[in-house]
């Protein structure tokens, strides 16, 4: 018998946490994996070309021979100028699938998010509704909507595309959630909203990784969806913010303020952000519309449907993750 030969994979965005993770995982597989970001990914035993997802002749460099795309880049902030998330997160999709379509790539994994379908209200047990651009709230969840969009019109008997929207991924060495909320914990400036009582889902970044892999293995027989991927245990927002600020060493947070205030403040907050242009060195806003909904709204999935289509469930419980990451700060 003729044995099967190792996929041959492109990663983006791969000096990130779940792209580096991915990158890694795959490699320690078997598989021929090239990866493509802005600097060196650090991921042993993998090739990487430079460049960016806007750059189609490194796109090109980068897709050339490759059987499988796992596209993670994107531009990830609660606030910046629209046209930066656009030239990402759609204009460097496009870019990826078209260097994919001319390169005979077959498989294409496209990490989304639950925002693109996130219209500010609550989301109680149920599945990956349909990304809508014009609900969708701030730049990043437009942007990565419209761009999900592209990557499921491109699905087809020749490029088989999976989307996966992993839901408030955490853990050691995340910059994105859990390093944001130990830091305002230890300055004081952490919320808890209302009562913080709304149940949210997330995911360990582990399992988000396992998670990834596992959608390559599935992409050949489960394509042309999108499907939410998490840890499959709802907790309280409150109780969650808690423990990643006790986990990382900073004091609990006490600061309460009412959910329908912060709401209007956020909002606010983020027009005069913009409008002085304050995020010009890549500062953040302490608080915008968008954040102060995540923080009080529920927002948890059925996770059923994703687990039975890819074979998976997560290895680590959310109890775990939390000791790992009282470890890794421990360690630091």
């Amino acid at each position: 018998m003729r044995a099967t030969p190792p996929p041959r994979v492109l990663v983006t965005g791969a000096s990130g946490l779940l792209g580096s993770g991915v990158a890694r995982r795959l490699v320690e597989s078997g598989a021929d994996v090239v990866t493509l970001q802005r600097r060196p990914s650090g991921v042993a035993g993998a090739r990487d070309v430079l460049g960016t997802v806007t750059d189609a002749a490194a796109v090109e460099r980068a897709t050339a021979g490759r059987d499988t795309v796992v596209h993670v880049a994107a531009k990830v902030s609660v606030s910046g100028p629209a046209h930066e998330f656009e030239q990402v997160n759609i204009g460097g999709t496009a870019t990826v699938l078209e260097a994919a379509r001319r390169a005979g790539t077959e498989r294409f994994v496209h990490i989304s998010s639950p925002s693109v379908a996130h219209a500010g209200t609550s989301i109680v047990g149920e599945g990956a509704g349909p990304a809508d651009p014009d609900r969708a709230r701030g730049h990043y969840a437009r942007t990565k909507a419209a761009g999900e969009l592209l990557a499921l019109a491109a699905d087809s008997a020749e490029l088989r595309v999976l989307v996966l929207r992993p839901h408030l991924m955490w853990g050691p060495g995340d910059t994105q959630l859990t390093e944001r909320i130990i830091d305002r914990a230890r300055a004081g400036r952490m919320p808890l909203l209302g009562p913080a009582a709304a149940l949210i889902d997330t995911l360990y970044s582990d399992n988000a990784v396992d998670a990834v892999v596992a959608a390559v293995a599935a992409v050949d027989r489960v394509h042309g969806e999108a499907l939410v991927v998490t840890n499959g245990e709802p907790r309280p927002v409150g109780e969650l913010i808690r423990c990643l600020a006790i986990a990382g060493g900073a004091p609990e947070p006490r600061l309460r303020v009412p959910g329908g205030l912060a709401r209007g403040a956020g909002a606010i907050i983020e027009r005069i952000w913009e409008a002085a242009d304050l995020g010009r060195d890549g500062d953040e806003p302490p608080l915008t519309r968008f954040l102060a909904e995540q923080l009080s709204t529920a927002h948890w999935f059925d996770q059923r449907r994703t687990r039975a289509k890819l074979d998976w469930v997560p290895a680590v419980s959310i109890d775990r993750g939390l000791e790992l990451l009282a470890a890794h700060y421990g360690r630091r």
